[in-house]
């Protein structure tokens, strides 16, 4: 699994259209879930989120989580994160894994963070055509994949 996470003060998803789902300060999660990943992964990549101390402190130092703020998080499915570029200029999504596999993942996921913070949780839609509008804060934006736990 490989995420992108921003550091927001509020972020919002529309799917297909619809009135916007929106969170406040916190997390923006955008989640691949590439072919082979398993429940583990999952396990790993949720409590490494909910733990990364990329808040602020009263003394301007980034030593906070997610959870110790109380902060929100918006999940949204992204499957181009898991393109390979390797060859020519068109991205491969082979990578990808599909829907069957991916969806029980990407919720087990969501119901992981559910469970490891306790502000508000709200997701997209898998598949949908959405649109995320976000106010990254910092800006902090990190990259995780839980193939790569160095």
């Amino acid at each position: 699994m490989r995420a992108v996470i921003q550091r927001v003060g509020q972020a919002s998803v529309s799917v297909n259209g619809g009135l916007p789902r929106q969170t406040g300060k916190g997390l923006m999660i955008l989640l691949g879930v590439a072919r082979g990943d398993e429940k583990a992964d999952a396990d790993w990549l949720a409590g490494k989120i909910a733990g990364m101390r990329i808040f602020e402190d009263d003394a301007g130092k980034m030593n906070l989580s997610v959870a110790d703020i109380g902060g929100e998080a918006l999940i949204v499915s992204q499957f181009t994160l898991t393109a390979s570029t390797r060859k020519g200029n068109r991205p491969s999504f082979d990578p990808a894994a599909p829907p069957p596999e991916a969806i029980p993942l990407y919720e087990y996921f969501t119901e992981l963070m559910r469970r490891n913070i306790p502000g508000t949780v709200k997701t997209g839609e898998f598949g949908a055509s959405m649109k995320v509008s976000l106010v990254n804060e910092g800006p902090v934006t990190i990259v995780i994949d839980s193939r790569v736990r160095e």
